[in-house]
């Protein structure tokens, strides 16, 4: 799990954000679009805040498998130390951590070809998560702790069940 002090050590080289202005570029960071673990999170409804399909959404995601799967896939990304305002519980590790990505260059043209609208960069992030090796890895323990060997029968009755 991300703790706290990663999040904000990841963040503390962001730049604070300043007041919005109708004058900026694309390439401010004010005007790149953000990601939010619970806009793809499957345990969420809509109305709490997820952004695509349930069955294209994945469970659970943090702050710093999309980190990882955005900066794999080379976007420009700038990590923030911040709460998804429609959660409930506010100081809860798990919902801390925001990810502004550059989508359009100054020009308006897409930075990658292949992410065009921050839908694809949505879908792209789900589709990419459960292929993490850390996913991978929990699946397969989860799966063999499962799986108990075979030892002994059913307990038997005390005296009175004979």
């Amino acid at each position: 799990m991300a703790s706290a002090a990663s999040i904000s050590a990841a963040s503390r080289s962001v730049s604070s954000t300043r007041p919005w202005n109708p004058n900026f570029t694309h390439c401010d960071r004010e005007r790149w679009i953000c990601l939010y673990p619970a806009y793809i999170n499957s345990k969420k409804t809509t109305k709490e805040g997820r952004r695509i399909p349930k069955e294209k959404a994945v469970d659970n995601p943090t702050f710093i498998e999309i980190r990882d799967v955005c900066a794999a896939a080379g976007m420009t990304i700038s990590p923030e130390s911040k709460v998804y305002p429609r959660e409930l519980d506010h100081r809860d590790n798990k919902a801390l951590g925001r990810i502004r990505i550059q989508l359009k260059q100054e020009d308006g043209s897409a930075v990658l070809e292949e992410f065009k609208t921050r839908t694809d960069i949505f879908l792209y992030v789900a589709k990419t998560i459960p292929k993490l090796k850390t996913r991978q890895q929990s699946q397969s323990s989860s799966q063999s702790s499962n799986q108990q060997p075979g030892g002994k029968g059913p307990k038997k009755k005390g005296k009175k069940g004979r």
